[in-house]
């Protein structure tokens, strides 16, 4: 997930000031659990825009998606609000890594965003795709490794 081609792409679709359309956040809101939404609502814009597209590309990639995978691929970022960082202190935690806190939540933002869920509520497969934490299931293996697909705007 952080080959150049997709960084470059999340870093221009970062810089967009277009707002999220009420029937995308209609969309989202009937498809994750109200705490969820909650979460979801906190993330930034660019999170927020990322996330929808990412829900579109999974579903066609992986059709017979359940409703928590897709609540999953919706959710996928939501670690990232832990950390608090733009998109140019995004772009500098990529270059130098784990230094500092806040750094370090940025890049476990995968772990941390499966431990905010498991607080909301949210289903075990949910914040276990979030986690990246599926390796005794081949099916959600499968599931996974289409996420990750999805993931590579």
């Amino acid at each position: 997930m952080t080959s150049p081609l997709h960084l470059a792409k999340r870093f221009f679709g970062a810089l967009s000031r277009s707002p999220i359309g009420e029937s995308q956040i209609e969309l989202v809101q009937t498809t994750l659990l109200d705490s969820e939404f909650a979460l979801w609502s906190a993330m930034m814009p660019m999170d927020k825009k990322h996330s929808i597209k990412v829900m579109s590309r999974f579903m066609q990639i992986y059709p017979q998606a359940t409703a928590t995978q897709v609540r999953a691929s919706l959710l996928h970022d939501v670690g990232k609000l832990e950390s608090n960082l733009g998109v140019f202190a995004r772009v500098l935690a990529t270059i130098v890594g784990e230094r500092g806190s806040r750094f370090a939540k940025y890049h476990a933002h995968e772990k941390i965003g499966a431990q905010m869920l498991r607080q909301a509520g949210s289903d075990e497969e949910t914040w276990q795709l979030v986690a990246g934490e599926v390796s005794d299931s081949p099916q959600l293996q499968t599931v996974l490794a289409a996420l990750r697909q999805a993931d590579e705007i």
